[in-house]
């Protein structure tokens, strides 16, 4: 018994899909964001640069999971026309054409959506096509073999949609767990800011608004339009002021409020107070950053390097 014949009540229509199809393609593939999510956020989280933020990514995850009730039927069926069907016709149509067994081409098929919508997410996103292709043929493998499985069995819509619900949570449980082995075993490395010499920390960085800060060799600064900390008599008001003028900087990698490396920077002017600036990015893409006031929802200003 293949998996192109009927065995229950959903009609047989052969390389195409039917209403019942969108139905259970939408069930999983809705179903299947949450744990999907949750890899997704513990990968960026442990491979890229959090900047001090304190709990706001955590916040975010848990406000994704209060409305997740109302979002995952809309993007499941979004998901649904972009892979799923895509995908289960791919299947339906090399399945009498080609040997192997139904659910072999199944497995494959989700390899032709990926490459349709990863090409271009690559060049208009800037994403690494060796990313972005595997994870949306991840996304529509469970999906479309689970069509494959519901018309087989030929499960009524209630059946499919509660199914849809227990494996949900099965899968959110495997994304916990496979989180937890993955960042404990070093599976997924864990971000490491860069080291940066006083020669690589000489020049120019450049950041949002205009700002500008100049750090000379012989530790002199010139800062334009540079956010720096507040006075102490209104840093309940401000998360930070923008200043400009002279003065000087110098490495420093034991700061009191952070154990990560940085440069220290001070101004001849009154306008701010001494101001520290972590080292982060990457070796090839160095940055510079502060995050102003309250961890959990401050301002975050990155300066970067400026080139050639």
């Amino acid at each position: 018994m293949g998996w192109e014949n009927t065995r229950g009540t959903l009609p047989n229509t052969g390389p195409t899909w039917a209403a019942d199809d969108l139905s259970a393609a939408a069930a999983l593939g809705g179903a299947q964001l949450p744990a999907a999510g949750l890899l997704w956020w513990v990968y960026e989280t442990t491979t890229q640069d959090d900047y001090g933020a304190g709990l706001g990514g955590v916040l975010g995850v848990l406000c994704v999971l209060l409305f997740a009730p109302l979002l995952l039927p809309i993007l499941g069926v979004l998901s649904a026309f972009v892979l799923t069907l895509p995908s289960v016709v791919l299947a339906r149509l090399a399945g009498p054409r080609l040997p192997g067994p139904g659910w072999v081409w199944h497995v494959v098929a989700p390899v032709g959506p990926a490459l349709f919508w990863g090409v271009p997410a690559c060049v208009l996103f800037r994403w690494p096509l060796g990313i972005a292709v595997p994870a949306l043929a991840v996304l529509g493998l469970l999906p479309t073999l689970w069509v494959g499985l519901v018309r087989w069995c030929g499960w009524r819509q209630w059946g499919v949609w509660w199914r849809a619900a227990v494996g949900s949570v099965v899968l959110f449980v495997l994304a916990i767990c496979g989180g937890v082995i993955a960042t404990v075993t070093g599976l997924i490395p864990e971000y490491e800011p860069p080291k940066l010499t006083r020669a690589q920390l000489t020049g120019v960085w450049h950041g949002p608004s205009g700002a500008e800060l100049r750090l000379h060799p012989d530790g002199s600064a010139e800062a334009v339009r540079l956010p720096t900390q507040p006075p102490f008599a209104d840093d309940h008001f401000r998360d930070y002021v923008v200043c400009q003028g002279s003065g000087t900087w110098e490495p420093d990698d034991d700061s009191g409020s952070t154990p990560r490396d940085g440069v220290l920077l001070k101004l001849d002017s009154t306008c701010g107070e001494d101001t520290f600036w972590t080292i982060g990015g990457s070796e090839d893409t160095p940055e510079l950053f502060v995050l102003f006031g309250d961890p959990d929802g401050g301002s975050l200003l990155i300066l970067e390097p400026t080139r050639g």
